[in-house]
């Protein structure tokens, strides 16, 4: 089952998607405004038990990114072996992983337009598996730490490039443009370990396959990141973890390859889906 924030008619809504079109579930939940609201309520078998009776209600919509209102996005970084050999530094892997915020604010939702801004034209991909948080914890064991997670969803974690170096100690300003990045196209409730240990993916620009790795190579596995980073922070349903991008960004080429107006970038990862946008200068 996959659920998505949508908008059709002009309000938003969130719901089941199917072959057919959006089943409009948020109706039917009152007590849960938002997708968001679901994932605090641990609603998510609800939401398939309700489906699975009802008719499609939009074949006509458009997709939001599944937690519009999310309130923490924490990104890993430099986290696959080749990845980390792109920076031509000589050095071994770190001994802690990297992380730096992003905002709801700079994503779009799947089937829309990433944005280049007019200040800077490095506007690069980097195609990500998200995890979202459905338990709380705080100092999580690592072998514990697939219990906390509700769902998956796709990320392109959109980064201007010549921003991230701006400062010393941080990227995030590179990391924030609005609509830089993208998020969906859905959520896909979490049930199997092999969803993660296994998984293969894909990046691909215009079709050319760019990124290509198995999340099993990462530097710092999805288990670990959890348990990391809920040792300083208590880690609350809804809070989303982008977990890292493969070898093959845009800036890693030579010369680099940034997104232009036209481009169209696609993430896929077997079990959860295709994460698909185009590129458009901003208005």
């Amino acid at each position: 089952m996959k659920f998505a924030s949508y908008i059709a008619d002009g309000q938003a809504f969130y719901g089941a998607i199917t072959e057919g079109g959006a089943i409009a579930l948020s109706p039917g939940f009152p007590q849960w405004p938002a997708l968001i609201d679901v994932i605090r309520a641990g609603g998510l078998d609800r939401l398939a038990e309700a489906a699975g009776v009802l008719p499609v209600t939009h074949a006509d919509f458009v997709y939001d990114i599944p937690l519009p209102d999310a309130p923490r996005i924490l990104c890993v970084g430099v986290n696959f072996p080749d990845r980390n050999a792109e920076y031509k530094d000589g050095s071994e892997q770190p001994r802690y992983m990297s992380l730096f915020p992003r905002f709801a604010s700079g994503f779009t939702g799947h089937e829309r337009p990433l944005i280049r801004p007019p200040e800077n034209h490095t506007l690069d991909y980097e195609g990500e598996v998200a995890i979202v948080i459905g338990k709380a914890g705080r100092r999580i064991p690592a072998a514990d730490a697939y219990d906390h997670i509700a769902a998956l969803t796709l990320c392109n974690e959109g980064t201007i490039r010549d921003w991230v170096r701006h400062a010393k100690f941080n990227v995030t300003q590179g990391k924030n443009w609005d609509r830089s990045g993208a998020m969906g196209p859905w959520l896909v409730p979490f049930r199997d370990a092999a969803q993660l240990d296994t998984a293969r993916i894909v990046t691909r620009v215009n079709g050319e396959v760019r990124q290509d790795d198995v999340l099993s190579r990462m530097m710092f596995p999805i288990r670990e990141e959890i348990a990391y980073i809920s040792t300083f922070m208590t880690l609350r349903p809804g809070d989303i973890i982008v977990t890292g991008t493969p070898a093959g960004a845009g800036a890693r080429f030579d010369p680099p390859r940034y997104l232009k107006p036209g481009d169209v970038v696609e993430i896929e990862v077997e079990g959860i889906g295709v994460l698909r946008n185009g590129v458009e200068d901003e208005a």
